[in-house]
């Protein structure tokens, strides 16, 4: 297993070991143990599986209270992913870093609490799957505008498919701070 640093410190992309040969492939999605000893100190409470087409952009997502940080991967297509550092006092909030994960390149993302996190779809279809150190509680979600000017992501694609809420979301500097996670300096 191998990470690889991102343009935010907490924020890594891993490439498990993928054992294959004619037959197809094997590869531990996760193994608590062996992540600890690479530094990824999360202890996940849920697992959830998502089936997206091409084109469709969930996110920018977060919960607070009761933060999630997320492993995320795509067992099944190719996405786009993202991280936005939205910690209130952090030296990098609002900026952002982006990764393609696929069924292809097998590489995990890490978005620890205190991220915004959102994907879209450029293959037909996508199975994306996320472990979560947090359970989902509705009344702690809140999100980030995908196309916030401030925040200069840069999507492959110009007219995702979103859902009513995910269009919705305010910009980052219009959301009160006591609603954004806050910055509790290095880990």
């Amino acid at each position: 297993m191998k990470l690889l640093a991102t343009g935010l410190p907490e924020v890594m992309i891993i490439e498990p070991k993928v054992f294959g040969d004619a037959r197809g492939f094997f590869m531990e999605t996760w193994n608590q143990a062996r992540y600890v000893e690479h530094g990824l100190l999360a202890v996940f409470v849920q697992d959830n599986l998502s089936f997206s087409q091409k084109g469709v952009l969930r996110g920018l997502h977060f919960q607070n209270p009761n933060a999630q940080g997320k492993l995320v991967y795509v067992q099944q297509g190719e996405v786009f992913d993202v991280a936005v550092d939205i910690r209130v006092g952090s030296p990098t909030m609002g900026e952002w870093v982006g990764v393609t994960l696929s069924s292809e390149n097998m590489r995990q993302f890490y978005i620890p609490e205190g991220f915004a996190h959102g994907f879209c779809v450029t293959s037909e279809t996508a199975l994306f799957a996320y472990k979560c150190t947090e359970v989902y509680q509705p009344q702690s979600e809140y999100g980030v505008s995908w196309q916030d000017p401030d925040l200069g992501l840069q999507w492959p694609l110009e007219k995702p498919l979103l859902s009513e809420k995910d269009q919705n979301y305010p910009r980052l500097k219009d959301i009160e701070t006591r609603i954004l996670p806050q910055f509790m300096g290095s880990r």
